[in-house]
């Protein structure tokens, strides 16, 4: 994964260059700025995740460069300034900061808020195999390997599969079965109790005392993530179900 890219745009060389050397020490890659003028120049041919801005510069306002920001791809802004007032504070924010650092400020308090608006920029990756021992439940290939042997389960019992592991070891009520792991409404209870007893006869060692998928009485099924041993292997972003409902449901 390539390092987040963060521009400092700071009128004091040596806050500036402090800041930046900090900066790369913990990974990220910096460009550095003196001037609204090299800033927005700097902006546009480097498109960084991150603007760390001085509020006060010598050829103009901080704000309105972060309001010129705002007007581009969104990246997130950190201001640094010497007013610390609460209107000082509002007017950052309103110009469209998502945090505000009053100076003096430590090392320390810096990098955890540049640390908080880039981890606020990276994209949830979903796992894209669901790994519980000898089980793993593939989610872009929608497969499901028992003990290294492929099973071959239909989609409605893939999806079912699916939803019960998602749920992480708590039980799921009959009718949530339906609406999560169904692409059409169904109002027939037994519908799923004639799908466990299928899943349970494909990857059950003994179907009539089953381990994995367990009966919850008065409630539904649940996934034993006890006996599996839960475990999540990630990658790009899959769509389990292609877009059936069901994903949709499931994540919910």
């Amino acid at each position: 994964m390539s390092a987040v890219c963060i521009q400092i745009v700071e009128g004091n060389p040596h806050l500036r260059s402090l800041l930046g050397w900090h900066l790369q020490q913990v990974g990220y890659s910096v460009y550095q700025s003196a001037s609204l003028q090299q800033a927005k120049d700097v902006y546009l041919n480097r498109k960084p995740q991150l603007v760390v801005l001085d509020s006060d510069l010598s050829d103009g306002s901080g704000l309105e460069f972060c309001r010129w920001l705002r007007q581009q791809s969104q990246p997130f802004v950190l201001i640094l300034s010497a007013r610390s007032t609460e209107s000082d504070i509002v007017a950052g924010l309103r110009a469209g900061a998502d945090d505000y650092l009053t100076k003096p400020f430590g090392m320390q308090e810096f990098l955890a808020r540049v640390e908080a608006l880039t981890r606020r920029s990276r994209p949830m990756v979903a796992p894209a195999i669901l790994d519980y021992g000898d089980l793993k439940i593939d989610l872009v290939q929608r497969r499901v390997h028992l003990k290294h042997e492929l099973i071959d389960l239909t989609p409605q019992e893939f999806s079912l599969l699916y939803v019960l592991a998602q749920a992480g070891g708590l039980p799921l009520s009959r009718s949530e079965l339906l609406r999560k792991a169904w692409p059409d409404a169904i109002d027939n209870h037994r519908t799923v109790d004639t799908h466990v007893l299928s899943l349970r006869k494909k990857i059950e060692v003994d179907p009539r005392q089953p381990n994995l998928i367990q009966t919850v009485r008065n409630v539904g099924y649940r996934f034993n993530t006890e006996v599996a041993g839960p475990g999540l292997v990630a990658a790009s972003n899959p769509n389990p179900n292609h877009n059936h409902r069901a994903a949709m449901h499931s994540l919910s």
